[in-house]
């Protein structure tokens, strides 16, 4: 008897203990969000910034794979907002997603809204903006996930975690800046400086003595988590005599492999392992443009940080060494850098496909409306702006959200007839294309999938105005990048192409200049998302979609209910 109550303590305590380590290592992280105006001087001039918690750029969350994140965002500036969880999966928790009129409607002045979910099986870098108007340009910081407590990363365990936000800066309001272009139908005016953690470095005025510097011993090695938030460019980042690792991107690990240079769309990740090696001095950590787009006006000046020696003389005369940066418009270089990518590990890929998209992106140009006057249609040639995927240019409600349309069945939201191929079919990177295909038609349609379904995307990039490298990114998913290549995509030819043994896993892709990306994954998580161009530009003009994937068989295939505090339009 004294046998089997000892068996039964011990049997009990293990449970106990295992229940309570489980706790102690998936642990709830709760923040608090205050949007409001803040004081912020840049550039010789103060301008009232929208920010979090007075900071710019705003708090760094870190958490560990498995962790859960509740953060309650109360909003005191005269702007509504949403808060996106960038990369972040949302398994189930689309609720918590954050684009304003696709899972939710916006957090009105004076109102808060709480955003509750768990990271499962993401590890690396990822970030958080806002997702309402053009916001995002100061509202925005980092998300660090590492791995579980009592696990290591895949690589030597570095000294130091070292976030690096590249951002850009406008002299003057940005949400006045996209109304303005809004109103012209214009191309919003571009940016007055690049930023490397909400400076803008020495090559600026009045800019230097709040210049960002990252400290760094002889034999260190440091991992840099290089985040670019900028709003419309793409950017080469580089530091002087020092090579970098690759490791991670999008908060998946890579098979590293080393290069003088990286280059991030809007919206990507990149975690580079860099060691202290060179002479005791001081190097510049440097940003510049990679500009695809021909004839399109760009900022074309230079973010730079300093990456100090702790060592090194600390004299106010010392002239950090400048590195070489690659061309503004070095495609080469780029392409170099994204072909080299590939997963840690043998990938899940689906092999058998259920739907097989082939999606055209690009600009477009509207005649300027009758009824408009000629200073609303201050485009090329007088017309306006715009942007489509498969020639439908997306139009977002305004009364309801889409996941809510489609949650409560409300009618007339939105259609589900977004076209799986483009209606017309053209030489997409050609020269010559028709100007009947620059005025896409306007709509708020969907393509629906079914839980389960083994998706593959082809992203074709158009000619249509100008062809550009497009930053793609879907909500609530990561999907596999099995190849990508220049001109029209062509099954035949470029099916042999396919790397389906270790494609790297992200959340955004740059889809080449003149080019095409082919992406697949399995719609595994019920919801409405978003998929657009990171060019906040293109998204304001219509460059996006949304797919809606069905709930599948029970509670672990079904979507979350909405929380009581979610926000009413």
């Amino acid at each position: 008897m004294e046998i089997i109550k000892s068996l039964f303590c011990f049997i009990s305590f293990t449970i106990l203990l295992l229940f309570t380590s489980s706790a102690e290592a998936n642990r709830a992280h709760h923040h608090e969000f205050i949007i409001q105006a803040t004081k912020v001087k840049r550039l010789c001039e103060t301008h009232n910034s929208i920010t979090v918690n007075g900071m710019f750029p705003g708090p760094q969350l870190v958490i560990n794979n498995g962790d859960t994140l509740v953060v309650k965002v109360i909003n005191r500036a005269r702007y509504n907002v949403t808060i996106h969880w960038h990369g972040v999966r949302q398994m189930r928790t689309g609720w918590a997603d954050g684009p304003e009129f696709v899972t939710q409607c916006p957090i009105r002045p004076g109102s808060s809204y709480t955003y509750r979910f768990t990271i499962q099986g993401q590890e690396g870098t990822l970030w958080w903006h806002a997702h309402s108007s053009w916001l995002r340009a100061t509202v925005y910081g980092s998300l660090l996930i590492l791995p579980p407590a009592g696990s290591s990363y895949p690589f030597p365990n570095p000294h130091r975690n070292v976030p690096l936000l590249l951002g850009e800066w406008w002299d003057g309001n940005p949400v006045d800046v996209l109304r303005e272009a809004t109103r012209t139908g214009a191309a919003p005016n571009i940016s007055d400086a690049y930023t490397i953690n909400g400076q803008p470095g020495d090559l600026y005025k009045c800019s230097s003595k709040d210049t960002t510097i990252v400290p760094i011993g002889v034999g260190e090695t440091i991992l840099l988590r290089v985040i670019n938030a900028a709003l419309n460019q793409p950017l080469f980042f580089t530091v002087a005599n020092h090579k970098f690792t690759v490791v991670g991107a999008d908060a998946s690990y890579l098979k590293p492999f080393t290069t003088n240079a990286i280059v991030l769309g809007p919206g990507q990740t990149t975690d580079v392992l860099i060691t202290g090696d060179q002479p005791l001095n001081h190097y510049y950590m440097a940003a510049r443009a990679y500009q695809s787009a021909q004839n399109a006006p760009f900022g074309n000046t230079t973010t730079t940080a300093i990456l100090q020696y702790k060592s090194a003389p600390c004299c106010s005369g010392v002239k950090p060494i400048m590195p070489l940066l690659p061309a503004y418009n070095d495609t080469n270089t780029a392409t170099r850098f994204s072909q080299s990518f590939r997963s840690l590990k043998r990938a899940e890929v689906p092999t058998e496909l259920d739907e097989n998209l082939f999606i055209t992106i690009g600009l477009g140009l509207n005649n300027c409306p009758k009824n408009f006057r000629s200073r609303r249609c201050q485009g090329p040639n007088g017309t306006r702006f715009t942007a489509s995927m498969n020639n439908v240019s997306f139009a977002l409600p305004s009364n309801y959200s889409l996941l809510q349309a489609h949650h409560h069945a409300i009618p007339g939201v939105f259609t589900t007839d977004f076209p799986a191929k483009p209606p017309v079919k053209f030489d997409y990177t050609g020269s010559n294309i028709s100007r009947s295909l620059y005025q896409p038609v306007r709509g708020t349609k969907l393509y629906k999938l079914k839980y389960g379904s083994r998706v593959q995307i082809v992203l074709q990039d158009t000619g249509i105005v100008t062809p550009e490298n497009h930053p793609i990114h879907l909500h609530g998913y990561d999907f596999y990048i099995v190849a990508e290549g220049f001109g029209n995509f062509n099954p035949k030819k470029d099916t042999v192409k396919f790397n389906l043994e270790d494609p790297p896993l992200r959340n955004t892709v740059g889809v080449p200049v003149n080019g095409w990306a082919v992406i697949r994954f399995v719609a595994d998580n019920p919801g409405v998302w978003i998929m657009h161009c990171h060019l906040d530009a293109h998204i304001s003009w219509g460059l996006a979609m949304a797919f809606l994937v069905e709930n599948g068989e029970g509670l672990l295939e079904t979507m979350e209910e909405p929380p009581a505090d979610l926000p009413v339009c």
